[in-house]
């Protein structure tokens, strides 16, 4: 039955998100509610709904890594390790040529807000929904599900350098502003919301029996798939809220057009540099979604905790959210198109039996 209903979910998920989105706009109360930490009755601890949703989510994609899989990925880390790099220096590339452009347009502080948006997305690391378009696309399932931990276990250090390095390119308050997230990453975010749930999530796949493991797993994934769509509910509440009320149509649209143009520039270049490797196909499509998905509800997440005055800065992050889907979208249904182009021979690794768990980090439709 949790495994129906995980399937169920995870196939409709596009729709479920719009629809997410809608109430957003439509019915945005129980969103605004749950953004604010509440204290919990008869206790004396505080839960912060957004947070939480976030390390359920991240504990369901550690608890399905296929690490047998990812042993022979190891020894073949040519795709992984250019995949962390870029995972670093696209942000380098990209968001410099960005600034450029918002500086040329009449915004009074040259579209530092919208940039901070984008350097607090590219920022975090690769999202654990790319494994289900890549699984869709008949991907190389071990490169991806090796990204995706890999750049998880290591966002303590990256998000605070990258921070760090392009804050600089910010004007006026946002570069003080950033500098406070950065320290919020630095001091516990990334380690407490990002790497320690999808740490546990490892360890139970690791020391768990098997019929333990996949009962978990099946208890686990739906519960996550629904936090997932609810944590995109709740962030596109704090964005959206106003809307009705204050409509900003040239905000919107600048929103939407940065974060179009962040995204497009990250696929290519993640495509081009597959191409210069020549990657096999398979392992080339993982490593272009993984260059242009990053975890956009760890960077609303990060918003909302360091930036509670700010929820105008959530419209580029939700607008990046939805454009890498549309784009990983088409890459996967080109990839279908084309009958020629093999798959990795690593791709056959993540492939489930017949009854069997998810083979790769599906706990998420980043």
């Amino acid at each position: 039955m949790h495994s129906r209903a995980a399937s169920w979910l995870r196939h409709r998920l596009g729709r479920v998100v719009v629809l997410a989105y809608v109430f957003a706009l439509l019915l945005p109360g129980p969103g605004l509610w749950l953004r604010h930490p509440h204290l919990l009755p008869l206790t004396h601890l505080t839960l912060h709904t957004a947070p939480l949703l976030l390390s359920l989510v991240l504990f369901s994609a550690g608890l399905q890594v296929p690490f047998r899989a990812l042993g022979r990925l190891l020894r073949r880390p040519k795709a992984l390790l250019a995949g962390l790099v870029l995972h670093l220096a696209i942000p380098l590339a990209v968001l410099p040529l960005v600034a450029f452009l918002l500086r040329r347009t009449p915004d009074t502080d040259g579209g530092s807000g919208l940039l901070t948006a984008m350097i607090l997305v590219v920022a975090m690391p690769v999202a654990a929904g790319a494994t289900v378009w890549t699984d869709k696309g008949d991907g190389d399932q071990p490169t991806m599900v090796g990204l995706v931990l890999a750049s998880t276990l290591l966002s303590p250090l990256t998000i605070p350098l990258l921070l760090a390095t392009l804050s600089p390119l910010l004007s006026g308050g946002y570069a003080h502003t950033l500098a406070v997230t950065g320290r919020l990453a630095q001091g516990g975010f990334a380690l407490t919301a990002v790497v320690l749930p999808c740490a546990a999530g490892l360890l139970g796949a690791l020391v768990l029996p098997a019929h333990l493991l996949h009962r978990l797993q099946l208890t686990v994934t739906p519960l996550a798939l629904t936090g997932s769509v609810l944590l995109t509910y709740v962030n596109a509440s704090g964005a959206l809220g106003s809307v009705l009320t204050r409509p900003r149509p040239l905000l919107f649209a600048a929103a939407l057009a940065v974060a179009a143009l962040v995204c497009l520039l990250s696929f290519a270049l993640g495509r081009a540099a597959a191409r210069v490797l020549r990657l096999e196909a398979g392992t080339a499509s993982s490593l272009t979604l993984a260059c242009g998905m990053n975890n956009s509800s760890a960077s609303a997440v990060l918003i909302t905790a360091s930036l509670p005055d700010k929820p105008h800065l959530l419209l580029p992050v939700l607008a990046y959210g939805l454009l890498q889907k549309t784009a990983a979208s088409r890459i996967v249904t080109r990839l279908r198109r084309d009958p020629d182009a093999p798959a990795g021979p690593s791709t056959t690794l993540s492939r489930r039996p017949p009854g069997g768990p998810p083979p790769g980090v599906r706990g998420r439709a980043e």
